[in-house]
């Protein structure tokens, strides 16, 4: 077999099972790996209407075709679940080590079953597989537990893992690999944790073969290339990481500000971007496996009361943490987003949750006795107090683990919740980025930029640059690159190399390796396949309709190059659902399910 190792491991928690099982090549084929082929044995296997952390919930992870291969950056892998935070399919996509690894080991997946009554982690050792206790581990941080399990497995391990958060419930853990690297949006650690699965351990000394190994040299050869050429993708993004976007985007007037009430222009966002992180902070760059851009940022904040160590932050996150907080204070963000790492925690909800308590407090919605303290928008000490809070499961924080939405409800202003689906909205405002609005109302997790990012060719010009205020052709186009990316998250490569790779180069790589003569267009149909069947899940699952928050469809941007403006999500809502060839509720037509054999 090429490109896929050809086993799936099922591991029945409760039972204290492990079955290895032929992949199913067909699915394989049709819904290529990771993302796609997680989510359709997911959806054979599971009913919609399960509670997310009920024992009826299975967690999924796989791998893709191109990962551990040599492939641009082909290090991901993806964790689907029933996300506890949305009632979406959740499938999250990480890089790091531990998917190739994975593959090396001999398996393209991992399915859990059912729910263990005591901690346990799985150990894989190549073909040697067993449930084993984990009950000194129950109780430790993502880092405690990574350099525990190294010490009794071997250095030379990859460890995927959860923290306190997680054990707990919290609705936007994740799942952590390599200490720094997250599957890490829609709650999916929580899942785990509710399975009493503190851990993966996996070493493997297999490897991945592929299809023609000339023809897959000369693909990658020139894919790499056309990525190492191209200035985001090449220096962009390897000079100053995701961060390089904070004044880009803020000189845009998209950058969301204190909880997205005051406008998306953030004076002070010089002082939290890309320039002044490397120039502060930076101690080295970073990159995954086999990766071509290495835009992670190892940083250490050297003194002061918000001394730390680690990676990051990432844009999501110091936006999160910076302006939609109000905090200018660099080295808080860095902090606090180490923690998030440390404690397996989604930073760009948990900012955004206390950016939404930030205005509830000043409203005077939350009383101070709630919280312990005061808290207002700018307070640099705050992000990391009730960061840390969730991170320990105290207090106050265990009302912000379940997310702004339960936030904001509880204290009676849900409308306060900058989010989607129930998932916080990234970085983009979508009155300002008409296709970011689309983008958010439509993904099939809730609020999500990785979902298309229209964000590339509205504010970056990549592949082309088109308006962002306007609405007319964004339909078309969010479809086009919502197919691409469920495409590219399946195939095992990362997301990022789309700052300068297209189609071509992508489906070049996936067709030699697996050894396919589809045509690039056909691959592509994959990708379709793959949204059009989360969308299904979603239906089935009771998901609410494709809307946003109504600040940004009622209350128009003060100032800025966007200044008077609105999100349009219902003028360009109708003819997305067109171009997808859904009916004007949104459901998939009988003809389009036949179109991509998907039974529903």
């Amino acid at each position: 077999m090429n490109a896929w190792v050809g086993t799936i491991l099922r591991v029945d928690l409760a039972a204290k099972t492990v079955v290895k099982e032929p992949l199913n090549i067909k699915d394989a084929h049709d819904y290529v790996g990771a993302r796609g082929l997680g989510t359709k044995y997911f959806c054979d296997e599971v009913d919609p209407k399960v509670e997310p952390l009920s024992a009826g919930n299975k967690l999924i992870y796989m791998t893709g075709p191109l990962t551990g291969t040599a492939a641009t950056s082909g290090g991901r892998f993806e964790v689907v679940a029933k996300s506890p935070l949305t009632g979406t399919i959740g499938a999250a996509n990480s890089g790091g080590y531990f998917g190739p690894e994975l593959k090396y080991a001999g398996y393209d997946g991992i399915i859990f079953e059912n729910a263990s009554e005591s901690p346990v982690y799985l150990y894989i050792k190549d073909d040697v597989v067993e449930l084993r206790d984990a009950s000194a581990l129950w109780g430790k941080s993502v880092f405690e537990t990574t350099d525990l399990l190294k010490e009794e497995c071997g250095s030379s391990f990859k460890i995927s893992c959860i923290g306190v958060p997680a054990e707990n419930g919290c609705l936007f853990s994740g799942v952590l690999n390599d200490k720094h690297r997250a599957a890490g949006r829609g709650g999916l650690g929580a899942v785990m944790g509710s399975k009493k699965l503190k851990a993966v351990a996996v070493r493997g000394t297999g490897a991945v073969t592929v299809a023609r190994p000339e023809k897959f040299l000369d693909a990658l050869t020139n894919a790499r290339k056309t990525l190492k050429a191209h200035p985001v993708g090449g220096s962009g993004l390897a000079a100053l990481g995701t961060q390089v976007l904070v004044n880009i985007i803020n000189e845009s007037g998209a950058l969301p500000t204190r909880n997205w009430r005051d406008g998306a222009y953030f004076p002070e966002a010089n002082e939290t971007g890309g320039e002044s992180l490397a120039e502060k902070y930076l101690v080295k760059n970073k990159g995954c496996f086999a990766c071509s851009i290495d835009c992670a940022r190892v940083t250490r904040v050297p003194d002061g009361p918000f001394k730390s160590s680690g990676e990051g932050p990432e844009y999501e996150a110091g936006w999160a943490y910076g302006a939609d907080c109000g905090v200018s204070d660099l080295a808080a963000i860095c902090k606090a987003n180490f923690l998030c790492n440390e404690h397996g925690i989604d930073p760009i909800t948990m900012g955004a949750t206390i950016a939404c308590a930030m205005e509830l407090y000043e409203m005077g919605a939350i009383p101070e006795s709630d919280i312990g303290f005061p808290l207002r928008f700018g307070d640099p000490h705050a992000i990391v107090k009730l960061t840390e809070a969730v991170g320990r499961f105290e207090g106050f924080g265990k009302i912000l683990a379940l997310g702004s939405y339960r936030l904001a409800e509880k204290y009676g202003h849900p409308e306060l919740s900058m989010s989607v689906k129930k998932q916080e909205m990234p970085a983009y405002d979508g009155r300002a980025i008409q296709g970011m609005a689309l983008e958010y109302a439509t993904s099939n997790r809730g609020a999500c930029h990785v979902r298309g990012y229209l964000t590339s060719p509205e504010i970056l010009g990549v592949p082309i640059k088109v308006d962002p205020f306007v609405t007319e052709g964004k339909a078309g186009l969010l479809k086009l690159f919502q197919d691409l990316t469920a495409l590219i998250d399946s195939t095992g490569i990362c997301l990022f190399t789309t700052f300068g790779l297209g189609l071509q180069e992508i489906a070049a790589q996936y067709r030699e390796a697996v050894g396919t003569d589809e045509t690039d267009d056909e691959i592509l149909l994959k990708g379709e396949r793959v949204w059009n069947l989360e969308k299904h899940f979603n239906i089935a699952a009771g998901v609410e309709k494709d809307t946003l928050p109504p600040r940004l469809l009622r209350e128009k941007l003060p100032g800025g190059p966007a200044a008077g403006k609105v999100a349009e999500l219902y003028v360009m809502l109708d003819e997305y659902y067109k171009v997808r060839g859904w009916d004007s509720d949104g459901v998939p037509t009988p003809e389009k399910n036949v179109e991509l054999g998907i039974d529903a």
